[in-house]
């Protein structure tokens, strides 16, 4: 009888072994979140600082998202309009011009069956940089021509370190990264367009509807330098204030 336990055991073991191997099998792979899972190679510190300059494309859908809520200014609501036009242009030239991603690249995201012609965050990246220089293109001064020019090469610094990412970390080629590129161009040039000649002479009229009183939206248009306008008007409020105090 214990022998007979025995070679019950020795053979129900690798039954129930491979039992598991199948259920492991059968289990469905999840899908990581591909926008925030960047790997790089281990012990490369370049390769770690490319990695964090990729995430800049989430810095400024955050600082977007920010600047709406505490600013509520006309040009900041139409400049994410844009960018979410510029999401939806890369989207559908992703599903007509099906072209997979590098090997290494599709191997991380688990995405080999989804098309990847053109980089993303190269697309979004240079559409903000090209519409902000666009954007501040006429200077009033020369400190002002002076910090706009640092904040434009700086700009133009960053889409091209999060562009290169993309090629050094293996998620996508040459010719797609430079696609990209230049789709944003072309993009935040036409949203541009679309903004100065279309949407700005609208703002007033906008301005006018009882919504826009109760969600305090702002026109800053004939403004040249707002953050020295609101720093003169909450100086010059402050002072009055302290006046009727004393």
């Amino acid at each position: 009888m214990l022998l007979s336990w025995v070679v019950f055991s020795f053979e129900g073991h690798p039954a129930t072994s491979s039992s598991t191997e199948d259920n492991q099998m059968n289990v469905d792979v999840w899908m990581p979140l591909a926008i925030t899972h960047i790997e790089y190679p281990p012990g490369d510190i370049f390769g770690k600082g490319l990695a964090l300059m990729s995430l800049l494309p989430l810095v400024i859908i955050s600082g977007f998202v920010t600047l709406i809520l505490f600013r509520r200014d006309l040009h900041t609501i139409s400049f994410f309009l844009g960018t979410v036009v510029n999401e939806l242009v890369n989207l559908v030239l992703k599903h007509l011009i099906k072209e997979a991603r590098p090997c290494r690249g599709g191997f991380v995201l688990n995405v080999e069956k989804v098309p990847f012609f053109v980089s993303k965050r190269g697309v979004l990246n240079f559409y903000f940089y090209f519409l902000f220089r666009l954007h501040h293109a006429n200077n009033c001064s020369p400190l002002e021509h002076a910090w706009k020019f640092m904040a434009v090469t700086g700009g133009f610094g960053a889409a091209m370190a999060v562009s290169y990412s993309r090629i050094y970390l293996q998620y996508h080629t040459w010719l797609q990264v430079l696609c990209g590129s230049a789709i944003g161009v072309i993009v935040a040039a036409a949203w541009f367009g679309v903004t100065q000649f279309l949407l700005t002479p609208l703002f007033p009229v906008i301005m006018s509807w009882p919504i826009s009183e109760f969600l305090m939206i702002r026109d800053t248009t004939l403004i040249p330098n707002i953050m020295w306008f609101e720093y003169t008007q909450h100086r010059t409020e402050a002072r009055a204030r302290q006046r009727k105090l004393v």
